[in-house]
């Protein structure tokens, strides 16, 4: 059964159109990955819209969605989705950071006056809201684990492993980690994972005037992949100050740094 890995969405912090960024892409978070026929979406930033057109024909939809956070760039796309509006779609939304709170309860503050006008009751979809603490491990389709970890970010987020049909993919965005050492939580989430994406908002040069921001980068994402031993490498959550021409300079030096490394770029396709 074929594994696949789709980016919708491969920006952090606010979305960045126009043709400064046309190449790579400037929605924010949003991938899509497919085991067999099964989907899950992990992340719901701006490229969920684009995800959600692509899936017009597919119907009845009955997907798994999974949020790291649900800081802005993360949840934009949620109102926008156009299979929520489908009353023959079934989705089951996840959150394991709020603890103290709930995913639905989030959701409805902000679907609300004066920020949004319509509450998440406006989707014909049935949505079951499932809060978990990070750490689980989920089941949420036969044959599939879901592994999950927490993350160094503001308010908390979540990083995932999927496992299914022998193959492992992480995503782990949204995690800053400490100058010299690396974060042993996220080593033992990805160790010798097949795929993983990594928060490479910034690069080591720029990261000491954004300490504290919930961010790593590129390199640090390199020691990860080389210290749990991951195969391919995908650097992700590009920094919306970084054009065309940045992004290609980082998968220069990516490229020599550790060959085969992915810099992530929406529409790009991968069978694992």
């Amino acid at each position: 059964m074929a594994v696949l890995v789709r980016f919708w969405g491969v920006r952090g912090s606010v979305a960045c159109p126009g043709d400064r960024c046309a190449r790579y892409g400037g929605n924010t978070s949003c991938v899509e990955i497919r085991v067999g026929d099964r989907l899950f979406i992990f992340d719901a930033g701006t490229g969920l819209r684009e995800l959600g057109l692509s899936l017009g024909m597919e119907v009845p939809i009955d997907a798994d969605l999974f949020l790291t956070h649900t800081h802005m760039d993360h949840i934009a796309g949620i109102p926008f989705f156009d299979p929520f509006f489908g009353a023959q779609n079934r989705f089951r939304l996840f959150s394991g950071h709020l603890a103290g709170n709930n995913l639905h309860n989030v959701l409805r503050t902000f679907m609300a006056a004066p920020l949004f006008p319509v509450p998440p009751e406006v989707f014909s979809a049935t949505i079951e809201w499932n809060d978990f603490q990070a750490g689980d491990v989920l089941h949420p389709r036969d044959g599939v684990v879901i592994r999950t970890a927490p993350l160094n970010h503001p308010n908390g987020a979540t990083g995932y492993r999927l496992e299914a049909e022998g193959k492992a993919i992480c995503y782990v965005t949204d995690t800053e980690h400490v100058p010299g050492q690396i974060d042993a939580n996220v080593v033992e989430l990805v160790r010798d994972a097949d795929f993983m994406i990594y928060d490479s908002t910034y690069s080591d040069a720029e990261y000491p005037d954004h300490v504290g921001w919930g961010h790593s980068t590129w390199e640090q994402g390199v020691r990860v992949a080389d210290a749990a031993n991951v195969k391919r490498f995908v650097i992700f959550h590009h920094d919306p100050s970084h054009d065309d021409a940045f992004m290609d300079k980082i998968a220069s030096r990516a490229a020599t740094m550790r060959p085969g490394t992915i810099v992530a770029r929406e529409g790009d396709t991968y069978e694992l």
